[in-house]
């Protein structure tokens, strides 16, 4: 699967134990109406348990110039929010990276185990878009092991 390019996010959700996120390069919008959107989560993740109690998270689409959370997330878990200039929390808990081009908040669904992983469906309540006609960055992509930009074909 890595010869398939995908879009880069960040999920995040509040837990017991303080903000919880990692990388998911498996989103999906799955619905218009209702609004629902889709990622994967595996069972041996360190943000699992956080994930499978929790009542809502913010699904962030990355732009280029946020390579550095992508890895950041995707890496030891204590050490993703440990830098507090990077993120806020929204008046609903969850926490929210700054200089995100486009977030969505979610209520969790449905978790449904498949596998080594669990689908997650969550149902937007809350979109957040910046970009207008002018994207402030171009999407962040992963392929074959690296990140990339999208380039247009002419």
């Amino acid at each position: 699967m890595r010869h398939y390019p995908a879009g880069v996010t960040i999920v995040t959700v509040n837990s017991a134990t303080g903000p919880v996120g990692f990388t998911a390069t498996s989103f999906a919008s799955l619905s218009l109406e209702p609004p629902l959107i889709s990622f994967n989560i595996a069972h041996t993740s360190s943000s699992i348990e956080a994930m499978l109690a929790a009542d809502s998270l913010v699904v962030h689409f990355l732009g280029e110039h946020q390579q550095h959370l992508a890895q950041r997330f995707s890496r030891t878990a204590d050490e993703r929010f440990t830098d507090r200039s990077l993120w806020t929390t929204l008046d609903t808990g969850e926490p929210v990276l700054h200089g995100t081009p486009i977030w969505v908040r979610a209520t969790v669904r449905q978790l449904i185990p498949i596998g080594d992983h669990t689908l997650v469906v969550g149902l937007v309540t809350r979109v957040h878009d910046n970009t207008d006609d002018h994207p402030i960055a171009a999407p962040l992509l992963y392929y074959n092991g690296t990140y990339h930009r999208p380039t247009g074909l002419h």
